[in-house]
């Protein structure tokens, strides 16, 4: 069994954007907080992760990689719509891998940080660039956006 551990931020405006990122379309099986089943691709790769809440912070995750052309199958065929589209950036900063995700479509002008850690107690250095966290706010989980985009809230 494999557990994720990850703290969501919000991106302050002045982030250091890199040149690339990885394309990424990612929908939902299976979306409500217990049991997540996700098909992603990003690049030219692609996965199935089914997740289930641990606690706030700690998933259980599985992940397997699947041929691009059945994950394209799944996400337009078989996943709830509107998929997630968004560009993915690695920075590293204070010794310390980012992924920050740039939404596109729905979800356009929200951008967020996250740091995957080895423990939920493991300090980190935030950099400026990072703002408020958002790991506990639901509304910020990829399977909540699909249901409630970004563009819709007030």
């Amino acid at each position: 069994m494999k557990y994720e551990i990850e703290r969501k931020f919000l991106v302050k405006d002045h982030w250091p954007r890199p040149e690339d990122g990885l394309h990424c379309v990612q929908g939902y099986i299976s979306a409500d907080a217990e049991r997540i089943v996700r098909v992603r691709t990003m690049g030219e790769k692609s996965w199935l992760t089914v997740k289930s809440m641990k606690t706030q912070l700690t998933r259980i995750e599985y992940e397997y990689e699947i041929p691009f052309e059945d994950a394209d199958d799944l996400l337009h065929n078989v996943c709830k719509q509107p998929l997630i589209e968004k560009t993915r950036f690695n920075i590293r900063a204070f010794d310390m891998d980012w992924e920050v995700d740039e939404f596109h479509g729905e979800n356009s002008g929200l951008t967020v940080a996250e740091i995957e850690l080895e423990e939920e107690s493991r300090p980190i250095q935030i950099p400026d660039w990072v703002g408020e966290e958002i790991s506990n706010d639901h509304r910020y989980f990829n399977a909540n956006l699909s249901k409630n985009p970004f563009s819709t809230w007030k």
